[in-house]
């Protein structure tokens, strides 16, 4: 298994006393893990180890769980997106029209796999299904940009945009 990597964890004191404070606000309440994670996302902005042992903790559950929940609904990260999101389209038509490669480069590029953020943070790359741009396929976003009918040879300059 492929070690990930990603940007270190560095919470505040300010973000951890708001967690805390969460977690004692709706510790009371049944089902109160989900919308305690949320919130937990909220203020970090992903789910990192260190989070998820503090509300594991503070709930006495086991940490399990909360890996658990973070990777069963789609909405948790558990990685942090870089300050430039790509979001490389896999879905059919983009697909067929070669996104895999597209995807494979960018890993390449940034030394990243898809699901990471690059060490200085700039980057995330992330598959997605569909970006409703079939017609322009293959397709990748950049924060909100769309970059249409792409060709791995286009991507250096796409990424100097952004240095």
């Amino acid at each position: 298994m492929a070690k990930i990597k990603s940007v270190p964890f560095k919470g505040t004191k300010e973000q951890h006393a708001e967690l805390l404070a969460t977690i004692e606000e709706l510790r009371d309440e049944k089902g109160c893990l989900m919308p305690i994670m949320q919130k937990a996302q909220d203020i970090y902005g992903y789910l990192p180890y260190e989070v998820q042992k503090t509300i594991a903790e503070e709930l006495d559950i086991p940490i399990e769980k909360v890996y658990g929940v973070a990777t069963f609904y789609s909405q948790f990260n558990l990685y942090p997106k870089g300050k430039y999101q790509i979001s490389v389209c896999l879905g059919t038509a983009c697909y067929v029209k070669g996104s895999g490669e597209i995807f494979n480069q960018l890993q390449r590029k940034l030394g990243i796999a898809g699901g990471e953020c690059t060490a200085d943070g700039k980057f995330s790359l992330d598959a997605c299904r569909c970006v409703g741009a079939c017609g322009l396929a293959p397709v990748m976003m950049i924060n909100d940009e769309v970059y249409g009918r792409l060709t791995p040879d286009e991507l250096d300059d796409i990424l100097a945009k952004y240095e």
